[in-house]
């Protein structure tokens, strides 16, 4: 029986220390971390290998319930699956496993509740910017790698790998920024 830690942020400029740390103080064995968006399962491959690891009596150990998902039906569905496995979810913050039937109710209504929350931040993330854009103050969101740096390593004929590794962010970015270019 093992207790197997997931973190999990969004970003890469996001740090995982904190969220591996209380998963250590509890006790767990194996921590798998990776750096992505919760909004869907597609390119998470740490849970994908935590939930292909679990076996009978195991734990999975996460410090909030969003780290497992954004979504109210992704985050049942991956209780689910860990269930069919014979295995457990105990959330750290607040308390909450799936050892007992309390325990499923309270994770749905988390879950609904973390999900309505989201929609309300994006929301009003929303109103502010048209509300900045009405008042000329929008600037956009804020650069996170140097737009120049990546069109002049691709003019020197570096690939999307290489320039993503010298400018510090994703191939996704690199892809994205010179795609502006071409237009």
């Amino acid at each position: 029986m093992s207790r197997i830690g997931y973190a999990r942020v969004s970003t890469i400029d996001q740090d995982l220390d904190m969220q591996i740390g209380k998963l250590k103080s509890e006790g767990c064995n194996i921590i798998r971390s990776e750096k992505v968006s919760g909004g869907s399962r597609h390119g998470r491959a740490e849970l994908a290998t935590v939930l292909d690891f679990l076996r009978p009596g195991d734990e999975l150990v996460v410090t909030r319930l969003d780290r497992l998902g954004r979504d109210t039906r992704d985050v049942l569905n991956l209780i689910y699956e860990c269930e069919q496995k014979g295995a457990f979810v105990t959330v750290l913050d607040p308390h909450v496993s799936t050892r007992g039937e309390m325990g499923h109710i309270v994770l749905t209504v988390l879950g609904m509740v973390a999900q309505m929350e989201r929609r309300f931040i994006k929301e009003r993330q929303r109103d502010g910017i048209e509300q900045a854009k009405r008042d000329g103050v929008y600037k956009g969101g804020k650069q996170r790698c140097d737009r120049d740096q990546i069109f002049h390593l691709h003019r020197d004929g570096k690939g999307p790998s290489e320039i993503a590794r010298a400018a510090g962010c994703s191939r996704m970015q690199v892809y994205r920024i010179l795609a502006e270019r071409s237009f």
